[in-house]
C-alpha cells in the first residue's frame, strides 16, 4: 500500500466510522417530508402584536421563549457547518483533526436534539432533517473514496429489504381507492377557486409570481407542458385537480426534473430520500425515482391522500405539512383542533420559508386556472415527443447547443434532459440508441447534429471540464485573528473568497478562537 492509498484509507475508515455516531444521535422522527433548503436554515419569527394581553390570549410564544429557540436552531446551524468542515479535513487525509471537530459536531447536535425534545415549541423534524442531511454528506465523501456505501443501521437511510434491482421503474405506491376516495371528496362538485381563500398572503405571492418570478412561472409552464402526459392523468384519475399539481410542481422544482435542494430533496416534486421511500420511491437499477415524474406523482398523490385524512381535509394545513414538517403540524393540530392555517397563532409557528410556500402553491395554482383575469398568457406549445435513434455518438447537453433555440426561446436542454431523466446531460447516446425528443426539432437535427463545425464545438464543449479545486489546508483561529489578517497571509485566496469557502457571513465576518478554516494550498 503506498503512502497516498494508506492516506486515502484511513481517511474513509475515519469516515466510515461517523456512520455509528451519527445513527446513534436520535431515534425514529417519522418521515421527513421534503424541504427547499437545509433544515438548519429554519427560522422561527414572532407575530407583530398591538398588545400583551392579546398575545397571552391567542396563547403566543413569549419573546424570551422564541429567542432561545432561535438561540438553538442557530447552533444547530453552526454545527452542521462545523461537520462539514470536519468531513473536508478527512477527506483531505486530516484524520486527527478532522475527526476532533466532526464528534465535536456531532455530540452538540446530539445535545442539541434532546434539548429540542424537552419543549413543547421546538421541531424535532429539524434536527432529523439535519441527520438526514449529514448523513448524505457522508455518504458522498464516501464515493469520492472510492469506497462501497456502508448500510446504516438507521431509520433515515434504509429500511428491512432495503432496494430490489428487480423492481420495474413504475412499481411505486400505488393509493389505493379508499385513498382516492378521501381526497375525492374534498374536491368533487368543488372548483378549487372555491376552497383557495384569496387572503393577504396569496394575494402577495400572486404579486410575486406576476412580477419578478414571473420568468420561473413561464419556464416552470413550458417544463409542465411536457412533463403533462405523465403526470396530469395520474392526478385525474386521484380526484385531485391538475391546478395545485402544476402550483407545487412550480413552486418546488419550476419543472426541472433534476432538481435537488441542498437539504437532499430531490425530482419534480422535491421528495426528502427518506419520505421517498415510505412512499415507494427507491433506487432501482442506479436511478433514484424521485426522478421519474409518473413516480413522484404517484407518491405525491399518496402523500397528499393520507394527510388530507390527517389533517381533515384541510388543504393549506396538508401544504404546511409537506413543506413545514408533519410532526409540526400534527402537534399544532392537537394544540388548535380545527382552527385554520391562517391564524396567526398557527401561521407564525410556521418557518418563513413555510408561510411562503403555502400561498406560493395556491397563487399558481389561481394563476393555472384563470390567468386572462391577471393579464397572463400561458401558451400553446407544441408537445408531441417522438423516440430518435441517433445516427452518432452525441449527448443530451450537445444536442442541445446543435438544436439552439428553434422553437424554443429557452432552448432545448431542460426539455432534453426532463424527457430523458435517467441519462446524464455529459453521458452520449451511442449511434443506434434511443432518445426522446420533441417532434418539431427532427429537421433541425437532421441539419445542424450530424456534421460540421457546430458539432465538432459541440462536443469539444461536453469534453472540456473546469479546473479542479485546490487543495485545503486547516488553520485553527488564534487570539488575536481576524478573517482580514489571516487572509493577508496568504496571497492565493481574498477575503471574501476565504469567507465564503468557511461560510463566514459578512459584513463583519466573525469567527472564534479555535475554529477551524480551510484555507486553500498556496504551494
Amino acid at each position: 500500500m503506498t503512502g497516498r492509498q494508506a492516506k486515502r484509507y484511513s481517511s474513509s475508515t475515519a469516515i466510515v466510522a461517523l456512520a455509528a455516531l451519527l445513527s446513534s444521535g436520535c431515534g425514529s422522527g417519522g418521515n421527513t417530508p421534503p424541504r427547499a433548503n437545509p433544515a438548519v436554515q429554519v427560522r422561527i419569527e414572532p407575530a407583530v402584536t398591538p398588545d400583551e394581553a392579546t398575545l397571552a390570549a391567542q396563547g403566543t410564544p413569549d419573546p424570551a421563549a422564541l429567542a432561545e429557540l432561535e438561540r438553538l436552531y442557530a447552533e444547530l446551524e453552526l454545527q452542521v457547518r462545523e461537520f462539514e468542515s470536519g468531513l473536508e479535513l478527512l477527506l483531505d487525509g486530516e484524520q486527527t483533526l478532522g475527526g476532533e471537530q466532526v464528534a465535536a459536531a456531532t455530540a452538540a447536535i446530539r445535545l442539541g436534539t434532546l434539548e429540542c425534545s424537552r419543549r413543547d415549541d421546538c421541531d424535532l423534524d429539524v434536527f432529523f432533517a439535519a441527520y438526514d442531511y449529514l448523513l448524505d454528506q457522508q455518504n458522498s465523501a464516501l464515493q469520492d473514496q472510492g469506497f462501497r456505501l456502508v448500510e446504516f443501521a438507521n431509520e433515515f437511510e434504509s429500511e428491512p429489504g432495503g432496494d430490489d434491482p428487480e423492481v420495474p421503474l413504475n412499481e411505486t405506491y400505488r393509493a389505493d381507492p379508499a385513498e382516492i376516495a378521501r381526497s375525492a371528496r374534498l374536491f368533487r362538485g368543488t372548483d378549487l377557486r372555491e376552497l383557495i381563500e384569496l387572503n393577504g398572503p396569496v394575494k402577495a405571492a400572486l404579486d410575486d409570481w406576476l412580477t419578478w418570478m414571473r420568468p420561473n412561472l413561464m419556464a416552470a409552464w413550458h417544463n409542465y407542458q411536457f412533463l403533462r402526459p405523465q403526470m396530469a392523468p395520474i392526478y385525474e384519475q386521484a380526484g385531485l385537480p391538475e391546478a395545485l399539481l402544476f402550483g407545487m410542481l412550480a413552486t418546488e422544482s419550476g419543472g426541472k426534473v433534476h432538481s435537488y435542494s441542498r437539504a437532499g430533496a430531490a425530482g419534480p416534486l422535491q421528495f426528502m430520500r427518506s419520505t421517498g421511500r415510505a412512499y415507494g420511491l427507491r433506487d432501482v437499477g442506479g436511478f433514484d425515482q424521485r426522478l421519474d415524474p409518473a413516480a413522484a406523482t404517484r407518491a405525491n398523490v399518496a402523500y397528499l391522500n393520507n394527510n388530507l385524512a390527517l389533517f381533515n381535509n384541510d388543504l393549506e394545513k396538508v401544504l404546511a405539512a409537506y413543506n413545514g414538517g408533519e410532526s409540526r403540524m400534527r402537534r399544532i393540530q392537537r394544540s388548535y383542533g380545527q382552527t385554520r392555517f391562517w391564524d396567526r397563532r398557527i401561521y407564525y409557528q410556521f418557518p418563513r420559508e413555510t408561510r411562503d410556500y403555502v400561498p406560493r402553491v395556491l397563487a399558481a395554482a389561481l394563476l393555472f386556472l384563470e390567468p386572462d383575469r391577471y393579464n397572463l398568457e400561458l401558451p400553446g406549445l407544441d408537445t408531441e415527443t417522438t423516440r430518435l435513434q441517433v445516427r452518432n455518438g452525441i449527448s443530451l447537453g450537445e444536442l442541445a447547443v446543435c438544436l439552439g433555440q428553434d422553437g424554443s426561446p429557452n432552448g432545448w436542454f431542460r426539455t432534453l434532459r426532463n424527457l430523458n431523466p435517467r441519462q446524464d446531460a455529459g453521458d452520449r447516446f451511442e449511434a443506434g440508441e434511443v432518445v426522446v425528443v420533441p417532434t418539431q426539432i427532427l429537421p433541425t437535427y437532421e441539419a445542424n447534429c450530424l456534421e460540421g463545425e457546430l458539432l465538432a464545438s459541440a462536443q469539444e464543449m461536453n469534453a472540456a471540464n473546469y479546473p479542479p479545486r485546490p487543495s485545503m489546508i486547516p488553520y485553527r483561529v488564534r487570539s488575536g485573528d481576524t478573517l482580514g489578517r489571516i487572509a493577508s497571509r496568504y496571497p492565493c485566496v481574498g477575503l471574501r473568497e476565504l469567507a465564503d469557502i468557511n461560510r463566514v457571513r459578512g459584513p463583519n465576518y466573525l469567527i472564534r478562537v479555535g475554529q477551524t478554516l480551510r484555507i486553500p494550498d498556496c504551494g
